[in-house]
């Protein structure tokens, strides 16, 4: 899943004073599930708002609706009346669904109430881990799962630095070195042989380098 964690309470109020109808869009999945921008999140900011508001009388008109995506044109578009009452639009979600409210509603500001941080998983109540890089070429068949791109500091795709120190990364001791899980992994599957697989380098054109990235099925398109 996507994790964001909730901007300051400061940059929202900064970013909404130059308005006035102010509508405030929840999404309820990923985002959700990490606690920043689900129903009841939105609800909270909304009531943080309207004390602001009447603390410092910027007379905000504050409508708080949710949606199940925001990366989905067909949980967008019901929403069309409500876009064009507001002067602005106040999203929870990720930053790809604050860019697709945008392309669906050109005519309308939509401004992040969140900051997008990893493709992430939860490791236990109230903790998020990033897990995936999204980088276009996978490797985890080789590595037994365990991603060296998104889960080590340095992205290195054949072993570990010379910073490794009893298991624990260079950057911080409270952080797994990923080759070290790698090996442990591959000793207890009876599968050690497999370090010495040599990963070969890869095209970053799929990942950072060559533009937005689009993936086309054309069994799907209609």
């Amino acid at each position: 899943m996507i994790v964001a964690d909730r901007k300051p309470i400061e940059d929202i109020k900064e970013m909404l004073t130059p308005y006035k109808k102010i509508l405030m869009v929840g999404c309820g999945t990923c985002v959700s599930v990490c606690m920043a921008g689900g129903e009841k999140e939105v609800g909270v900011l909304a009531s943080e708002l309207r004390m602001i508001d009447k603390m410092e009388n910027k007379n905000w008109e504050i409508t708080e609706t949710t949606i199940q995506r925001q990366c989905e044109r067909e949980y967008i578009e019901p929403l069309e009346e409500k876009f064009k009452e507001a002067d602005i639009v106040l999203s929870m979600a990720c930053g790809v669904g604050v860019q697709y409210m945008v392309e669906v509603f050109p005519e309308k500001i939509v401004l992040p109430a969140l900051n997008t941080t990893f493709y992430g998983t939860t490791v236990s109540e109230g903790e998020w881990e990033e897990r995936c890089a999204g980088c276009g070429e996978c490797v985890l068949h080789l590595t037994l799962g365990v991603c060296p791109v998104a889960r080590c500091s340095k992205g290195l795709y054949n072993g570990p630095c010379g910073g490794t120190d009893m298991g624990k990364c260079e950057v911080s001791k409270e952080l797994d070195c990923a080759w070290y899980l790698i090996h442990n992994r591959m000793k207890d599957l009876g599968k050690i042989e497999m370090m010495g697989t040599f990963i070969k380098p890869r095209s970053w054109k799929q990942s950072l380098n060559g533009g937005p990235r689009k993936r086309v099925r054309e069994d799907l398109k209609k």
